[in-house]
């Protein structure tokens, strides 16, 4: 499994009293996916760009796909730009892939047959795994799930990390979910500015 798997799983869980917009989510799986290539040495931020490094890619099929779509020739990506690309529609990507894989299972709320199904994970090694990564508050995890509203009851202030490209990464994707939500609060004044209008006095 990984940080971005495991994250997923943490909104999911049934746990978890917070809902989790898509957009959000999105964002910050994938900078859990730039994180773990950080990690395996695949990738490097200089600053805020990301570059190119030695290592192989985590052997999983969806950040397998995430370091395929990396910018290999100057000038290299920003992380926010890439933040940007790479998290269109990802959370979407996350469920489907773990709906096939078995840890995740659509469960209809209500007696009819017809109700609206939720996901719930699946009692698994994995979701054994991530609950042990976030009840021990592993500080790229906790950092991420922050980022989209999920604390846990955990402090306001997050720990350092020990590699300041991953410290860039967890900056970017707060400051892209802050974005997203300033969109969305634009958005929502216009819609009924545009309805009042309609409604007339």
């Amino acid at each position: 499994m990984t940080t971005a798997k495991d994250l997923f799983i943490i909104a999911m869980d049934s746990g978890s009293k917070h809902s989790v917009g898509q957009g959000d989510l999105s964002l910050a799986l994938a900078g859990a996916e730039l994180i773990d290539l950080i990690g395996a040495g695949a990738v490097a931020v200089d600053g805020d760009t990301i570059v190119p490094g030695e290592g192989p890619a985590p052997d999983d099929r969806l950040v397998g796909e995430a370091a395929a779509g990396l910018t290999r020739q100057p000038p290299y990506e920003r992380v926010e730009d890439w933040l940007w690309r790479r998290g269109r529609d990802l959370s979407a990507a996350y469920q489907a892939g773990l709906e096939e894989d078995g840890e995740l299972t659509r469960k209809r709320s209500g007696r009819s047959p017809f109700g609206s199904a939720r996901v719930e994970p699946v009692d698994t090694p994995a979701r054994r795994r991530a609950a042990s990564r976030w009840e021990e508050a592993e500080p790229v995890l906790a950092a991420l799930a922050s980022a989209v509203g999920i604390d846990g009851g955990r402090p306001d202030d997050e720990p350092g990390f020990d590699d300041e490209g991953v410290t860039t990464v967890v900056a970017a994707v707060h400051d892209a979910v802050m974005e997203l939500e300033a969109v969305r609060q634009r958005r929502s004044i216009e819609n009924a500015a545009f309805a009042n209008l309609w409604r007339g006095p």
